[in-house]
């Protein structure tokens, strides 16, 4: 872990201070929900990308499993910019994560365990690093995702993702960059910890919320994103083989951001390079933080503080050139 203060139950500490007793309720039953966000570097200076989204996300997680954050919206947001500001930094992955602490080890505490809230900020860069240029080799996971009737897949609770942690697994084993995942009724659904898009004759295409998926923000994004650039897109249920046939294939999450798929099972998608959708898409995406594209709808929010220049927290450009784009995309089917 890379930088010196967190936020713990309402106050800024150093790192090595934050910590929790072995009892804690999360730690045997995963009674945790927390959220991915991104802070960019921009011209105006380090802001949050969609930060109320993701904390409207956290407390909708936190209701489903009946946990009481007990701070508000705008007091976790706030906490979300002062960690930013003790740790000067132009840019991060950040982690709130809200959990059931130390109490009963039964499966629900007869007098409750108490809810601990604690804020993370790490310098990291690309989630699967250089395939957010050249495109990640995935292969289709024997796992699949629990059925909607098991386990709510839309709260992002830590318990969930021993089901990712099992597909990434194999992916790694099997010398893959990531796993996709079919749901129970064996049509596509996610990857690890992403979602996913293909594109087929110019038209954007991913499963539905109902396929048993983390409906991301970063998804919400591609998808407004994609209607600015005149892609049409549908949200339907997709069988394996459509990973085989598409034009396109890519993942994206807060981490993952939007990263191009060039093989799947060992079958090279497309030319096997990332194709002309998912680059335009890259560009829009990307240019919300080097201001190429305007943020029209208010995704980003700054950190009000004059932050010195780092040389280890260059923007997270990932070695490409920014570059405007057009308004449209013009693909031919």
């Amino acid at each position: 872990m890379n930088t010196a203060y967190l936020w713990h139950n309402g106050h800024i500490k150093p790192w090595a201070e934050a910590t929790c007793h072995v009892s804690t309720h999360a730690l045997h039953y995963g009674s945790s929900v927390f959220e991915g966000e991104r802070v960019y570097a921009t011209p105006a200076g380090p802001a949050y990308f969609r930060l109320a989204d993701h904390t409207a996300r956290l407390f909708e997680s936190a209701a489903v499993y009946g946990i009481e954050v007990g701070y508000s919206e705008d007091e976790i947001n706030e906490a979300c910019r002062e960690l930013i500001r003790a740790n000067q930094m132009r840019s991060a992955y950040v982690r709130p994560i809200v959990f059931r602490g130390a109490g009963g080890l039964g499966v629900l505490p007869k007098d409750g365990a108490p809810v601990e809230v604690a804020i993370m900020a790490l310098d990291w860069g690309a989630y699967l690093g250089e395939a957010v240029e050249k495109g990640a080799d995935v292969c289709v996971s024997s796992w699949h995702r629990p059925a909607p009737n098991t386990l709510p897949s839309w709260a992002k609770a830590g318990g969930n993702y021993l089901s990712s942690q099992l597909i990434a697994a194999e992916a790694r084993r099997g010398g893959y960059d990531e796993g996709i995942a079919l749901g129970s009724n064996g049509l596509l659904s996610e990857g690890a910890g992403e979602n996913l898009f293909l594109v087929k004759k110019g038209k954007l295409l991913t499963p539905p919320s109902s396929a048993g998926i983390l409906a991301g923000i970063t998804r919400d994004s591609v998808l407004s994103l994609a209607a600015d650039l005149g892609v049409p897109a549908e949200e339907r249920d997709l069988p394996r083989e459509a990973l085989y046939s598409a034009d396109e294939v890519f993942m994206t999450g807060t981490a993952a951001e939007i990263t191009p798929v060039r093989s799947v099972d060992r079958k090279p998608v497309g030319n096997g390079m990332p194709g002309p959708v998912t680059r335009a898409l890259q560009q829009a995406f990307f240019g919300l933080f080097d201001g190429h594209t305007k943020d029209h709808r208010g995704w980003l929010d700054l950190v009000s503080a004059v932050v010195p220049d780092r040389e280890d927290q260059e923007p997270a450009t990932h070695g490409r050139t920014p570059q405007p784009q057009p308004t449209t995309l013009e693909i031919s089917a």
